[in-house]
């Protein structure tokens, strides 16, 4: 079976909702939470900027880019986990769905810790960018999908909010706990990276 693997993400981590489609509809295939962060650093690495606040500028940025490598590494052993769980299963991955955060400036490590409310904004896209490029390693096909957008793409990939909602449900409906709106959020990523796949049509 086709699959996409939607995610959605926090500060270190993610859930990862894999669905599939066939003849018959979409289908929850696997829900995990999964760690962005290298074990070794997660100590300090969900929030890096706040990590190097009281440092000099040029400990600051290597401890970002310290920060930025770890849930690199970390989001590409994921991705080819899943990957791997998905061939074991007999599917194909066809689509990582990645939920972004709006595009950001390109600022410099000082720039962002000049204020403290880009400190917040860096962090919160460092992980869907880490995941961005992992898909790329792993060469996944990508559907990048800015998150304050989402309805918006929902109701463009299946006619109307209400058909994307009802797509939800179902997935969950025999699906048991969790699941939660980071499931369901994830959920209706990955079906709408199945939906824009010309091979399902």
């Amino acid at each position: 079976m086709h699959v996409a693997i939607g995610f959605k993400c926090h500060s270190g981590w993610a859930v990862a909702v894999a669905v599939g489609r066939d003849a018959s509809g979409f289908h929850l295939i696997g829900r995990h939470r999964v760690d962005l962060i290298e074990p070794a650093d997660s100590p300090w690495a969900k929030a890096p900027y706040h990590a190097a606040e009281e440092l000099d500028a040029d400990a600051a940025h290597a401890l970002v880019q310290r920060a930025v490598q770890s849930t690199r590494s970390a989001s590409t052993r994921v991705v080819r986990e899943l990957c791997a769980r998905l061939r074991d299963e007999g599917h194909e991955l066809v689509a990582s769905a990645v939920l972004t955060a709006a595009p950001m400036p390109d600022w410099m490590t000082e720039q962002v810790r000049a204020v403290h409310v880009r400190m917040h904004k860096a962090e919160g896209a460092m992980f869907p960018a880490a995941l961005v490029a992992a898909t790329a390693v792993c060469e996944v096909p990508l559907v990048a999908i800015v998150a304050k957008t989402l309805d918006e793409r929902a109701a463009g990939a299946f006619g109307d909010a209400m058909a994307a909602n009802a797509v939800v449900n179902a997935l969950g409906r025999n699906a048991g706990p969790p699941w939660g709106a980071d499931q369901k959020t994830a959920a209706i990523a990955a079906a709408i990276a199945l939906a824009s796949d010309p091979r399902e049509r």
